[in-house]
């Protein structure tokens, strides 16, 4: 479990158990500036790429879903159902309502383990 803090609005996300999922969690503390892509996702650049070992070559994202994109390396947080995304890479979903993320603007976040959190 991960969160997500901009300002005082947080979410919680669940990190799938994957090659990607755990390379994500290995990256973390965080601090990023979301910007908006397509009025349906908050994207950032990673650090460093994630594997694309075990991962499916598309999905179709949907509101809520926690992603990588891997052709420009970065994370993507979907507000909104997307399109079909060759190189998009599940990384696990937001469990709380996700429509916070939704606007044109950039948000800094920053992004940790929950037990980080629970730990301050």
């Amino acid at each position: 479990m991960i969160e997500i803090i901009a300002g005082d609005r947080r979410w919680t996300a669940r990190i799938d158990a994957t090659p990607a999922g755990r390379g994500f969690l290995s990256q973390l503390p965080l601090e990023l500036t979301l910007n908006d892509f397509g009025g349906n996702e908050k994207i950032a650049d990673l650090p460093r790429p994630l594997t694309r070992r075990d991962a499916p070559k598309a999905v179709t994202p949907r509101a809520g879903d926690v992603g990588f994109y891997a052709p420009w390396g970065n994370l993507a947080l979907f507000y909104r159902d997307g399109h079909h995304s060759p190189g998009l890479i599940p990384l696990g979903r937001i469990e709380r309502d996700e429509s916070g993320l939704a606007g044109s603007g950039s948000m800094k976040v920053s992004i940790r383990l929950a037990a980080e959190i629970a730990s301050k």
